[in-house]
């Protein structure tokens, strides 16, 4: 069955909502899948065929990058591993770390070796780089792996021209672009519609007290956003990782003590703005003198969350101009309950 006709009985079934934008790619994600599904001929004297170009899909926010990549690589028959390309990359720098360990010359050629030996292809969602150690490593592992004949599909929110732009040494990454733009197809994805947003659209985002009832709605927003996933998301700042419990497809969730209970700062968060457009945060206590340390990070998470326009989804002891009553603070607070609720508004987020 093609594509388009499992996406086609998605829309019937009321599970999608067709978009003439999401359409028009299907054929090529199906270009791919058709290509991956010919069976590769051996023998001494049979050259092995030349790979499909895969996908990079760009676009904004919300356009449905993620759900048509959940569709392609549930319907590939070759050996496919889909994953967020932060998770991937971490898993990369562990593996290269045991790698040098054994005493090798280059830690790559063993860690691209072992992810080549698992997959033909590789869905990645949300590429993007951001730290100069991958902007090194990964030109010369996709070289590796495109010379073996590994597929890569990945969505992005950057045009490949924009991938790590104004980084350190970014003259350095430029023939990774390059690559890029030979070894894959760039498509745009141009729907105006952003469906995270029209899914949140109406819908209360910040729920108090913290009970039963706000829970459940909690909950029922990740299944509506997720679908119920059960990854996590590790992030490594300064050689430090900041564990996200719950991460799919750029939404994050996690309680008020998981990054504001531990010793985090600005990096941190500013980390975790960065790889996430919605965080869903959990079981926000009063605050005030008896929890100082945990406010004034508290109040550093949202301001990096602002800035970044992340959306937050939140359960709290108390509406935003009651959370931090007293106490040394109270009155800086003033201006962190003013965004909470600028944040609560209808279509508010990173366009």
């Amino acid at each position: 069955m093609e594509l388009m006709e499992i996406y086609r009985n998605k829309v019937a079934a009321g599970d999608l909502t067709a978009d003439p934008a999401q359409e028009a790619v299907l054929p090529e994600l199906d270009r791919i899948r058709t290509a991956l599904a010919e069976p590769v001929k051996k023998g001494l004297f049979r050259k092995a065929p030349e790979p499909p170009k895969g996908l990079y899909l760009w676009g904004g926010v919300g356009r449905g990058k993620s759900m048509l990549m959940d569709l392609f690589a549930a319907n590939v028959t070759v050996p496919c591993r889909r994953v967020h390309f932060h998770e991937f990359m971490q898993e990369i720098h562990e593996a290269m770390h045991k790698a040098r360990q054994t005493g090798v010359d280059d830690a790559i050629l063993p860690v691209a070796q072992d992810v080549m030996s698992q997959v033909r292809c590789l869905a990645f969602d949300e590429m993007q780089i951001t730290d100069i150690t991958d902007a090194m490593i990964v030109g010369r592992l996709f070289e590796k792996l495109f010379e073996a004949g590994v597929v890569i599909v990945t969505t992005s929110n950057r045009v490949p021209d924009d991938l790590y732009k104004d980084g350190l040494n970014r003259q350095l990454f430029l023939p990774f672009i390059d690559m890029l733009k030979d070894r894959l197809v760039i498509w745009e994805l141009t729907s105006p519609t952003d469906y995270r947003q029209d899914r949140l659209a109406g819908s209360p985002v910040y729920f108090t007290p913290v009970d039963a009832t706000a829970r459940a709605q909690i909950e029922a927003v990740w299944q509506d956003l997720t679908g119920g996933a059960t990854g996590s998301l590790d992030l490594t700042v300064k050689g430090r990782k900041v564990h996200i419990p719950a991460f799919h497809n750029g939404v994050a969730r996690a309680s008020f003590y998981d990054l504001c209970g531990q010793p985090l700062g600005a990096a941190d968060y500013l980390e975790l703005a960065r790889n996430a457009r919605v965080l869903i945060l959990e079981n926000i206590p009063c605050l005030g003198r008896f929890n100082f340390n945990e406010a004034k990070r508290f109040v550093t998470l949202i301001d990096a969350l602002y800035e970044a326009r992340v959306k937050l989804i939140a359960s709290a002891e108390a509406v935003p101009e009651l959370l931090y009553l007293e106490g040394e603070g109270s009155f800086e607070f003033e201006r962190t309950a003013s965004r909470l609720r600028e944040m609560q508004a209808d279509g508010w987020g990173r366009e």
